[in-house]
């Protein structure tokens, strides 16, 4: 059942929301302006240098943010888990290993269900990573670094439900993966292969992966006649041919449009040299398939030639792109 809603209403509505935004601004404008450049270096110096896992663990909301903080350690290049902490205390402590790094996260620092991770951690040398806003809390004793976060308060008007803590938590968290992803040369290459599957994985797929090769490629000599040249952009069903020398070089293009456009009743008498667009735009195997897109879009054409050196060994057509979801 839908309810009218009077402008003063409205009007209250979007004053909430630009509070709570503005309080949540302030927050990061803390963290901003406190972030303690010592404790942040060590803490990328002991990540960086890790033998084993950066193990994430937290409970209620922190728990949440800390397994988005994990999931991007993970997505870029840094092995990590999240460890709930009470499922560690029935047999989860087990998951962490002497070479690992724990980052425990609690706005208090005085979580009980992290009692026995930090035990754990102080029995058996594993270095914690405190990420509280209060350092002398239980957590922000038992961290090796700890990583402070603003006392700010909360955006929730009776100053409890975790929102503005947790934001700061989560571009700490971001700070140190990207952090981390400059310490380490992380690249886009290295990104496509964590993420082979849904749109970001289509978007990062390379030429190579979804260029046309060997028999599917239309390719003649460059002195074909016009009749060979018909042929084969229908049997191939691209759109195009592509033309090369004696040395095997790409020359030149001719496209289905650019045969329509010099349609004449002599076109038989013609050969490909006389009406090809040379020196067609053309790119590399490894670049990726947005970056073909993109180029496509730019030039307003249909076809690119994929060459090694000057060499065609492909072709990729604007449907492979947006039928892989390129777009």
């Amino acid at each position: 059942m839908s309810v009218m809603l009077t402008k003063s209403q409205k009007d209250a509505d979007l004053l909430s929301a630009q509070n709570t935004i503005n309080s949540e601004i302030a927050t990061l404008e803390a963290l901003k302006k406190s972030i303690d450049s010592d404790s942040l270096t060590d803490a990328l110096n002991m990540m960086q240098n890790a033998k084993g896992r950066i193990i994430v663990t937290g409970m209620g909301k922190s728990g949440h943010i800390g397994r988005k903080i994990s999931a991007s350690f993970a997505s870029t290049g840094t092995p990590s888990f999240f460890v709930h902490p009470a499922e560690a205390s029935h047999g989860d402590l087990g998951m962490i290993t002497e070479d690992d790094i724990v980052i425990a996260i609690s706005n208090s620092g005085e979580s009980r269900e992290l009692i026995d991770i930090l035990n754990y951690c102080k029995r058996f040398g594993i270095n914690i990573i405190a990420m509280t806003k209060n350092p002398d809390s239980s957590l922000g004793k038992a961290g090796d670094i700890v990583l402070q976060l603003p006392n700010n308060g909360e955006a929730c008007p009776l100053g409890l439900a975790p929102t503005s803590s947790t934001t700061a938590t989560l571009v700490l968290g971001d700070i140190l993966t990207v952090g981390l992803i400059e310490r380490k040369g992380f690249s886009k290459e290295d990104f496509n292969d964590r993420h082979p599957g849904g749109k970001l994985g289509s978007i990062l797929k390379k030429v190579s992966d979804l260029m046309h090769t060997g028999s599917e490629m239309p390719i003649l000599e460059e002195n074909a006649n016009m009749q060979a040249v018909l042929l084969e952009m229908t049997s191939k069903r691209l759109g195009c041919v592509g033309f090369i020398n004696t040395l095997g070089e790409l020359t030149g293009i001719l496209t289905d449009g650019d045969l329509r456009r010099c349609m004449s009743a002599d076109i038989f008498n013609s050969k490909a040299s006389e009406l090809m667009t040379r020196n067609p735009k053309t790119i590399t195997p490894d670049a990726m398939s947005a970056e073909a897109l993109k180029l496509m879009h730019d030039k307003k054409i249909t076809n690119l030639f994929v060459l090694d050196g000057k060499r065609p060994i492909g072709v990729i057509h604007i449907h492979d792109l947006l039928n892989n979801g390129v777009a």
